[in-house]
């Protein structure tokens, strides 16, 4: 009886393709999970508008402002003395941050002007209010 030879080299190969596939999926689950990460859950009801968007940077300062008048910078909530000390160290660390003010349709306009004259007094010049797209 004649026993064929065994052929080396192909027993010994491993098969990545699930791997890579695999790694993959990760790959653009992570993706597109981090385009829905957005701002902080502080619901407000921004005012409409047809005003074209404005570029954000990372270093922008995020100001939220509640119904209730409760101030958050990002996500943090703070008063109106921590916010003009807030404002003053961004000044410092760069002149040029924009603060964006994303007020709730239903704040005063005198609680939107005093988050502004905050910062204007910090040094803080470039300003900008957060609106939502009006229907057309």
């Amino acid at each position: 009886m004649r026993f064929q030879a065994e052929r080396k080299g192909s027993a010994n190969l491993l098969d990545i393709t699930p791997i890579v596939d695999t790694v993959f999926n990760l790959l653009i689950f992570f993706a597109l999970s981090l385009n829905f990460i957005s701002t902080p859950g502080i619901q407000v009801n921004l005012p409409k508008s047809s005003a074209q968007e404005i570029a954000k940077d990372k270093q922008d300062l995020r100001v939220i402002i509640r119904p209730s008048g409760e101030i958050f910078l990002g996500a943090t909530r703070v008063n109106a003395q921590n916010l003009a000390a807030q404002f003053r160290q961004a000044a410092q660390a760069n002149s040029n941050t924009q603060v964006l003010i994303q007020a709730d349709e239903q704040v005063s306009h005198g609680k939107v002007v005093e988050v502004m004259d905050f910062a204007r007094k910090a040094g803080l010049h470039r300003l900008a209010i957060v609106t939502r797209p009006k229907d057309s």
